[in-house]
């Protein structure tokens, strides 16, 4: 179920201290330009998920339910109903600002509304990367399929919305988080579903694989049916953001065609700008709103349809 939380109206709080880096992380920094901080606003590391604490329980608890229920059935269901794209009518803008409602249940790092991850995200690529607007853009809109929490979307649980996706249709990799879970799910003890393969073949390309349904897919396909100009590259960034078993861990490459592995390239550059610039930093929105809008009129209609 989603948190509802109130929007604080207080300005920027800026830093007292500089973030340093360790030397285990130094892969971390993208052209000695973005430096990934040693810990997350909770004062924890970042994606930890053994952590004692309420919050990690949440999490923990999150998952057990998302590995249960998100099986091949279930995604098809889901995305013959959604990919009908026939809810509302809305601007990217205003979706953005429709998630100051919400809170991401599967974050162990962040517990702030999500349009402060959306510009903290965008205006750190926009510092290191300022002539990719596209890469800019997509930093803002990467999260907006969380709207399908909202009651106008049909107010689905987070665990069918958000968290770490993986693919249906065949074997469940050992690096998704909290793996163990999966025991519970029909598809695991289903021969058609969990070998190396399952349904798919080698190389058959990630846009013939059937991810677990959440916002990602979700805001891929309102993009993709909006007639987004976004690079294949942007898309497939929104798609797979959440990937975390293939961009961090180098699971179902088997699966990938040559285009994919061009853009994961790109995923990968985004992905520690989606992860580490989360802060208690505030980002002013009124100063920066205006670039946006220029960018959300260049890539995007002036209203999709969701």
């Amino acid at each position: 179920m989603a948190i509802l939380v109130l929007h604080s109206e207080s300005g920027v709080v800026a830093s007292d201290e500089e973030q340093n880096v360790s030397a285990e992380e130094q892969e971390l920094i993208l052209e000695e330009r973005f430096l990934v901080p040693n810990t997350n606003s909770f004062g924890h590391t970042f994606r930890d998920y053994s952590v004692e604490s309420e919050r990690q329980r949440d999490v923990e608890e999150f998952y057990r339910t998302q590995h249960i229920n998100q099986t091949y059935d279930f995604v098809k269901r889901m995305r013959e109903e959604y990919g009908k794209l026939n809810r509302v009518e809305m601007s990217i803008w205003d979706c953005c600002e429709l998630l100051n409602e919400f809170v991401d249940d599967s974050d162990p790092d962040l517990d702030e509304p999500q349009i402060e991850h959306l510009l903290q995200t965008a205006e750190a690529i926009r510092k290191d990367y300022p002539n990719e607007d596209w890469l800019h853009l997509t930093g803002l809109i990467h999260d907006l399929g969380k709207v399908l929490l909202h009651p106008d979307f049909g107010e689905l649980p987070q665990w069918a919305v958000v968290g770490d996706t993986f693919p249906v249709g065949c074997a469940f990799d050992e690096s998704i988080v909290h793996h163990k879970y999966f025991k519970e799910n029909p598809d695991n003890s289903n021969p058609t579903y969990n070998s190396k393969f399952g349904v798919y073949s080698e190389g058959c390309g990630l846009n013939n694989v059937m991810m677990s349904f959440g916002h990602d897919d979700y805001m891929y396909l309102v993009a993709k049916e909006n007639k987004t100009t976004l690079p294949s590259a942007g898309l497939f960034i929104i798609r797979y953001h959440s990937f975390y078993a293939l961009h961090r861990a180098d699971a179902y490459k088997h699966l990938m065609s040559e285009e994919d592995v061009e853009n994961l390239k790109w995923l990968k550059i985004f992905n520690k700008y989606d992860l580490y610039s989360k802060s208690k930093v505030r980002i002013d929105v009124e100063k920066v709103k205006p670039y946006y809008l220029s960018l959300i009129e260049k890539y995007f209609p002036e209203k999709l349809r969701w």
